[in-house]
C-alpha cells in the first residue's frame, strides 16, 4: 500500500505480521534549540510517577499485555524474515529497557527522547530519522536482503540487516526496529522527523494506543504531526 508523505510516498511490501505506523513531527525551531521538559526526562526512568489526571503523560495501554507475550510478539515480527533478534541484534525496546534498569538510559534530544519513553514504557521498537537526511524519492518497508548492512554509530560499526524489516530511501536501507543508520539520525540542526512504530498485529489494539500517546507527548513539546500511516 502506498500514502501520501512529504518527501514522496511510502510502500510497504506484504508481510502478515507488521502493523506499522508512521508519523511525521515538524519541531518549531531546531532540535538543538529545544531542551527536553524536566517532565519528559523523568519519564525516561522505569519508576517514573506522572500526577493524577495529566493525560499527555499518562499512558495506559500495556496492562493488558503480559511482558512475555509482548516480548515474543516483537521478536516473532522480527524473526519471520529470517532475522535472529538476538544478542546485541534485539529490538530497540529491549535494549531501551535494559539502559533504563541499569541507569544508563539518558536525555539525548527532544526528538529522540519522546521515541525513548514511548518505547520504553510500551514495549514497541520505535524509528526516528531527519527527513532532510532521507535521500530524495518514495520510501518502502521491506525485508533486508541477504548481505544488506548499514552503519549505526559514529564509531563507523555496521549491522547486518540479512532478513529484517527496515526502511529504505533510495539509497537502500536506514532504519529498523533494532538500529538505525548512522546518516539518517537526528542532530542539533534537525527540524522535522519521521517517526515509525514497528507494531505487530498478534498484539490487537496496541500500536493504536502506542501512537495516540505518542501523539499527544509529541503536541505537548510544541512540535506539529502529521500522520502518514
Amino acid at each position: 500500500m502506498s500514502v501520501g508523505y512529504t518527501a514522496g510516498m511510502i510502500t510497504i511490501e506484504p508481510h502478515r505480521l507488521l502493523h506499522l505506523h508512521a508519523f511525521l513531527t515538524r519541531f518549531p525551531r531546531p532540535l538543538g534549540e529545544l531542551p527536553s521538559s524536566a517532565e519528559l526526562r523523568q519519564l525516561l526512568r522505569l519508576d517514573a510517577s506522572v500526577a493524577p489526571g495529566d493525560v499527555n503523560y499518562a499512558f495506559v495501554g500495556t496492562q493488558a499485555v503480559d511482558d512475555r507475550q509482548l516480548r515474543e510478539a516483537v521478536r516473532a515480527l522480527l524473526r519471520l524474515g529470517g532475522f535472529k533478534p538476538t544478542g546485541r541484534s534485539k529490538p530497540a525496546s529491549e535494549y531501551l529497557l535494559r539502559a533504563a534498569t541499569d541507569g544508563s538510559l539518558s536525555s539525548i534530544n527532544l526528538a529522540v527522547d519522546l521515541c525513548n519513553v514511548v518505547s520504553l514504557h510500551s514495549g514497541l521498537p520505535i524509528s526516528v530519522v531527519d527527513v532532510d537526511r532521507l535521500a530524495p524519492g518514495d520510501l518502502r518497508v521491506a525485508i533486508a536482503p541477504p548481505g544488506a548492512s548499514y552503519v549505526f554509530n559514529a564509531s563507523g560499526q555496521a549491522m547486518d540487516l540479512g532478513g529484517l524489516l527496515c526502511l529504505f530511501d533510495a539509497i537502500g536501507p536506514c532504519a529498523n526496529a533494532v538500529k538505525d543508520s548512522q546518516r539518517t539520525k537526528t542532530s542539533a540542526t534537525t527540524t522535522t522527523t519521521l517517526s515509525l512504530i514497528w507494531g505487530t498485529n498478534a498484539l490487537p489494539g496496541l500500536t493504536e494506543r502506542v501512537a495516540d500517546w505518542y501523539h499527544r507527548l509529541t503536541i505537548q513539546a510544541g512540535a506539529q504531526v502529521e500522520v502518514i500511516l
